[in-house]
């Protein structure tokens, strides 16, 4: 049996550094479970720039080799050419803080034909394939089965405890391949650049006693908005600027 992980690099969001993916960690940890309950091959890949500092943290949660895919063209591609004969392949749900679009699991068991368990929490290995508790909203929890192969992408939440050793950092080591790939037509179109602040909604503040606010959490109550449907659209608008300037949302 040969079992991957795909791992990828994030940033801090404070200071900026470069970090491990603490999605990708716990997806690691997992896979080195199921390696060593079934005496299965691991591989830990990445695509992308093999001199980050952060692919050596993964040694130390327990990869004994990180294997860099050294291309700066389409990732997937490369990737996919690589994983063509593994019977299970684990990744993150998203990268942290660097090209964290979600859609790589998604572009890459199409690329490889392979059914894909999406919000992984728990991971088992059974005679008839991949048996997966996936996360799902409001606590629930699911279990979905999947013949071999598959690609499993893990939830942030999954049940995993990476463990980081330093010692274990010295004696892995960080391996650059040479990978060849076709250009990425989708990234022409692409504009990078550091990720803006989302924008805050508006709210109006709540000037409710506490009993008030008690009453409020355990009864449904009208909340004193209204509803204008007649008059001109200067009208309307003259309404809302109104409500603006009454709660102090805007100082104009």
């Amino acid at each position: 049996m040969k079992v991957a992980v795909l791992v990828s690099t994030g940033r801090h969001p404070v200071s900026g550094a470069a970090r491990y993916s603490r999605n990708d960690a716990a997806a690691l940890t997992i896979a080195i479970g199921i390696a060593k309950a079934q005496g299965a091959q691991l591989d830990v890949l990445h695509a992308g720039d093999p001199a980050n500092p952060a692919l050596a943290e993964y040694l130390a949660l327990g990869a004994p080799k990180v294997e860099v895919l050294n291309t700066q063209r389409d990732a997937c591609a490369a990737l996919a050419q690589r994983l063509a004969g593994y019977d299970l392949v684990f990744t993150g749900t998203r990268a942290e803080g660097a090209y964290d679009s979600g859609t790589l699991p998604y572009k890459l068991a199409d690329a490889l034909n392979l059914p894909l368990v999406g919000a992984a929490v728990d991971v088992d290995v059974t005679t008839e394939g991949v048996e997966v508790r996936q996360f799902m909203p409001k606590g629930l929890r699911r279990r979905v089965r999947a013949p071999l192969p598959a690609l499993v992408a893990v939830h942030p939440l999954a049940n995993a405890a990476p463990r980081y050793a330093y010692a274990r950092m010295r004696e892995g080591r960080v391996a650059p391949i040479a990978a060849s790939a076709p250009v990425d037509k989708e990234s022409t179109a692409w504009s990078v650049g550091p990720v803006m602040a989302k924008p805050k909604k508006l709210a109006a503040p709540e000037k409710r006693s506490g009993h008030a606010r008690m009453l409020g959490a355990t009864t449904t109550e009208s909340r004193g908005g209204s509803v204008v449907i007649e008059g001109s659209s200067v009208e309307k608008a003259q309404v809302i600027l109104a409500y603006l300037r009454e709660h102090q949302l805007v100082d104009y």
